[in-house]
C-alpha cells in the first residue's frame, strides 16, 4: 500500500457581519489569532461533516481582507487553506459537490455560526 499524500483545496467567503480592523491584518494581534481560531473550528465543523469527512484533516485561516472591492468596511474576506488526505479509496475532490454541500449547511451561504454570509461570495478551490 501506498501512504496517502495530503493535499490542499482553498475556501474563500465574505462575512458581512464582521467589520474589517486593521487588526485582522496582523497575525500577531490577539483579535487575528482569536478570529482565525474560530474561524478554523467552524471551518473543520463544517467539513468534517461532509462527503470528504472521512479524509478531512483541517482548515487553517491564512488571511482576512476587504470585504470585495467598493464594500465598506463593515464586510470581511476570510481565506483559509484546508487539508485532506487522498487515499485510494476515496473519490476525487468534488469542488462542486462539496461547494454545495457547505452550501447547504450554511442555510444557502448565508450563516456560519454567529456569522452572516455574502451569499454570493463563496469559492471552493477557485
Amino acid at each position: 500500500t501506498t501512504a496517502a499524500t495530503l493535499e490542499h483545496f482553498t475556501v474563500n467567503f465574505t462575512i458581512t457581519n464582521l467589520p474589517y480592523s486593521s487588526d485582522l491584518e496582523n497575525p500577531d494581534s490577539a483579535k487575528f489569532k482569536a478570529t482565525r481560531r474560530v474561524m478554523n473550528m467552524m471551518l473543520d465543523r463544517l467539513l468534517k461533516d461532509s462527503s470528504i469527512g472521512p479524509v478531512f484533516q483541517g482548515c487553517e485561516t491564512t488571511d482576512f481582507r476587504y470585504g470585495s472591492p467598493g464594500s465598506d468596511r463593515d464586510q470581511t474576506r476570510v481565506d483559509a487553506v484546508c487539508t485532506y488526505s487522498k487515499e485510494p479509496w476515496a473519490a476525487p475532490l468534488d469542488r462542486v459537490g462539496l461547494y454545495h454541500q457547505v452550501s447547504n449547511k450554511t442555510r444557502g451561504i448565508t450563516q456560519l455560526g454567529p456569522y452572516s454570509l455574502d451569499k454570493d461570495s463563496l469559492y471552493v478551490n477557485g
